[in-house]
């Protein structure tokens, strides 16, 4: 059983080349360790709480109904925590409207204030009657329109 001397010299090659990339391997994996020798300061796993400045909270809120969507004229949604409105049975607070989509809009705090979303609706959302784009801040008094469905903010 003779070997052709080419072949038994590819093998060999291989072989080095194989054990140059193990090598290359080892080497970059020993200067990552050596570059955190040393435990990062919090590593004992015990942190102190960051010291943040305390930080106002909205006052509740609530979504009344005025007109609209299904729901007895003055009902109250607390706005506290945010609430979702939509014809979705998913939502917080499901209205019958045909221009309304399954998860039409949201409103929720931020800080001491309170925001109206629209959430890419197909038929749009009106903030006291002027289109919604994104986010708007709601002011005591306002009213937001979704369809035929109207509700005011009150603070």
């Amino acid at each position: 059983m003779q070997y052709d001397p080419i072949s038994v010299a590819l093998k060999f090659g291989f072989l080095a080349v194989l054990f140059l990339f193990v090598l290359v391997i080892a080497r970059s994996a020993l200067k990552d360790l050596r570059r955190t020798a040393a435990p990062a300061p919090d590593a004992t796993g015990f942190h102190a709480v960051p010291a943040h400045p305390e930080i106002p909270y909205a006052v509740d809120a609530w979504l009344v109904a005025e007109r609209g969507g299904g729901l007895e004229p003055g009902a109250r949604f607390d706005l506290i925590g945010g609430l979702s409105i939509g014809r979705s049975g998913e939502v917080d607070v499901q209205i019958e409207d045909r221009y309304a989509s399954g998860l039409h809009a949201r409103v929720f705090p931020r800080g001491d204030r309170f925001l109206v979303e629209d959430m890419r609706s197909t038929n749009g959302t009106l903030l006291n009657g002027a289109s919604l784009n994104g986010e708007a801040e709601l002011i005591d008094g306002d009213t937001i329109q979704i369809g035929d469905t109207v509700f005011r903010f009150e603070q």
